[in-house]
Order: structure tokens, then C-alpha cells, then sequence
């Protein structure tokens, strides 16, 4: 069978199209693809799905908050240009930072998320390119790393990290977490709600998705005893800079849900979940966390989590828990809790 038929994502396809005789490739950022795995030395990336995927053949997994500025990869990278163009840009100046000088980098995405803005980018950081394929609606470029020229403007890629003020507390975001930038509508209800619900004495509280950290730095900011995760590592990083920057206390862990959370039990677990990866809409992850809920709540918890008043959580929680209340409804979110029995 050939190469081209284990390669499942279109980007894959065109990739192996090259036939390049990968020695030491290292991918960031990829998608999980069973030819990628078997063609790459190891992995960079914010996502643990990812991580997990090369961890499960063998293969060194690695988040960009893992590696020293300067530690060597492999002499090949492919980069996955994500939806996210601020995101793209930040591995840009990361790998930059990160690599020699001149270390080639080939750059590969899909049309429709955003693979041709890429040359006008290498541009404006002076990075050389070439385009060495295009083909199933996906292109392949060549470039390799420059030494940032920060007096044209090239900041270093720290400088994507953005701090915003926001319910009283400094929030610090970056271009790979959820909702960059902004405080999203459907939290702001979720704290109104959370304020007049949540008991005053000190709870251990679970935030599931944790984001930029703006639950667990509120909930940490009112004493109660926080443990924040995000299958994000970009997410637990700006988490803990949010709660360092309020000089709070939280721990935070990446986790696939529940999955780094053993048979962990919480008084409360409070959730604004994620129902898009990329592109396209995935009801998986919030799915897991409706119906795993019971099982991490002590008797007597609360489930409190928004949604967009369109997606289907409804059904989710009354299987879960028998039963389950409408906090909140301004049409476009709706906040709904649910009580685990205290028998």
C-alpha cells in the first residue's frame, strides 16, 4: 500500500506526495494522522489529543512550553498552519527563537484555513520562500529560519501574550487559547450566575476548560480552592500567568477532560465547553463531561456549565443527572446546573 493511502488529512496526502526520505522530522502543530506519526521523529504541539497520539506509538511528544529557548529539534520541521493566523505567526517567531538560523522549515495547510496568506506573511518577517507543491486544496511552502529583525517590527514571540482587565481581575491571553483577545459573553453569564449561586464558604471547585483562566482566577479571587484543566497547553499556561498576575493560588493541569483527574471528587465543577475543533463542530468533549460529571461531584455537587442556547445539552443532562435547571437565558446562552443526589 503507499504512503499516500495511510495519509488520512489532505495536507498529509500532499506531504507524502513529496516522497521525502524524513530522517529526523519533527512536526508542529500536525493533526492527528497515522502516516504523520510513523513518518516523524517526534512532536511539538499545544494540543494533548496530539501529544497523547505520538506518545502512544513511542514517539517524544512535546508542548512549546516544554523546550529551553535554543534546545535542538530534528534538522527537518514541518510547521501546520493552524485556523488561528496569530497562532501561525506566534510558531513563526517561536521556531525562529527557537532553531539555528537558517534551520529549513516547510510550511503545509488547507486553502480554506488560510495556507495562502502565509508567503504575505513570510514577507513581512522576512523569511524567504518557495512554494513546493499545491494540490487537494492544499499548499506546500519552503522556507527557513531568520534571525528576527525586531527594529522593523518582528517582535519576539513573547509579545503575542496580551493582558486584559476584565470583572476586576488581569486576565493573560494568547493567540492559541479560546476567545483571544476578548472576555466571552456566555462567562460573564455564567459568573452572574455563579455570584448569586455559589455558596460563600470555601469549595473545591473544578473549571473545566479553563482557558485564559478567568473562572478560576474569579472563583480563586472568592477563596475557594481551584483546580483549573484544558486539553490546551496553551490554555494552562495563560491560566497560570492569569493567576500569577491577580497574585492568586490554583493549580492547573492538561488534561483530555477528566482524563488527568483520576477518581478526583469536586463540590462543584463549573464549565464553559468548547463545542468547535478547527473548523468543524464537536459535541464529543462536552458530551464526556456532562455524563462523567456524577462521577467526579461529591454528594450533594453542582454541575454549572453555558452553552449557546442552540446545542443540544439538554438531553446530555437529563440522562446524567435525572434532572437539571435553566439558570440563565438571554436567548443566545443558556446557563444550566445540575445537582448530583446527596444519597
Amino acid at each position: 500500500m503507499s504512503a499516500q493511502a495511510h495519509a488520512q488529512t489532505p495536507a498529509c496526502q500532499l506531504l507524502a506526495r513529496q516522497q521525502d526520505q524524513y530522517a529526523a522530522l519533527w512536526v508542529i502543530g500536525p493533526p492527528i494522522d497515522s502516516w504523520l506519526i510513523d513518518q516523524s521523529t517526534g512532536v511539538v504541539s499545544g494540543d494533548q489529543d496530539v501529544l497523547d497520539a505520538w506518545i502512544a506509538k513511542g514517539k517524544p511528544a512535546l508542548t512549546p512550553f516544554d523546550l529551553a529557548a535554543g534546545e535542538a529539534l530534528g534538522k527537518e520541521i514541518v510547521l501546520f498552519w493552524p485556523k488561528a493566523h496569530q497562532l501561525g505567526i506566534w510558531w513563526l517567531k517561536w521556531l525562529c527563537e527557537q532553531l539555528p538560523e537558517g534551520t529549513p522549515i516547510e510550511v503545509i495547510g488547507e486553502h480554506q484555513g488560510g495556507i495562502k496568506r502565509v508567503p504575505k506573511i513570510l514577507d513581512e518577517l522576512e523569511m524567504p520562500w518557495d512554494k513546493r507543491d499545491n494540490a487537494r486544496r492544499c499548499s506546500l511552502f519552503a522556507t527557513h529560519t531568520v534571525a528576527l529583525d525586531l527594529a522593523s517590527g518582528n517582535e519576539a514571540s513573547d509579545s503575542a501574550w496580551e493582558n486584559i482587565e476584565a470583572v476586576g481581575l488581569t486576565l493573560v491571553s494568547h493567540p492559541g487559547v479560546f476567545g483571544h483577545g476578548k472576555v466571552d459573553e456566555g462567562t460573564l453569564i455564567m459568573l452572574e450566575c455563579l455570584e448569586t449561586s455559589l455558596p460563600k464558604k470555601p469549595l473545591k471547585v473544578l473549571d473545566m476548560g479553563c482557558g485564559d483562566g478567568i473562572v478560576s482566577a474569579w472563583l480563586a479571587q472568592r477563596g475557594h480552592h481551584v483546580t483549573a484543566v484544558d486539553i490546551s497547553a496553551f490554555a494552562v499556561e495563560a491560566c497560570q500567568r492569569t493567576l500569577a498576575a491577580n497574585g492568586l493560588e490554583g493549580r492547573v493541569l492538561s488534561s483530555n477532560v477528566f482524563s488527568a483527574l483520576d477518581d478526583e471528587q469536586f463540590d462543584w465543577i463549573v464549565s464553559n465547553p468548547p463545542f468547535h475543533k478547527e473548523r468543524d463542530i464537536s459535541y464529543g468533549p462536552s458530551q464526556r463531561l456532562i455524563s462523567e460529571a456524577p462521577a467526579h461531584l461529591s454528594a450533594g455537587g453542582r454541575l454549572v456549565i453555558v452553552a449557546n442556547g442552540f446545542l443540544p445539552y439538554p438531553d446530555h443532562l437529563q440522562r446524567a443527572f435525572n434532572d437539571f435547571q435553566t439558570l440563565a437565558d438571554n436567548r443566545r446562552f443558556k446557563v444550566y446546573g445540575a445537582t448530583k443526589p446527596a444519597g
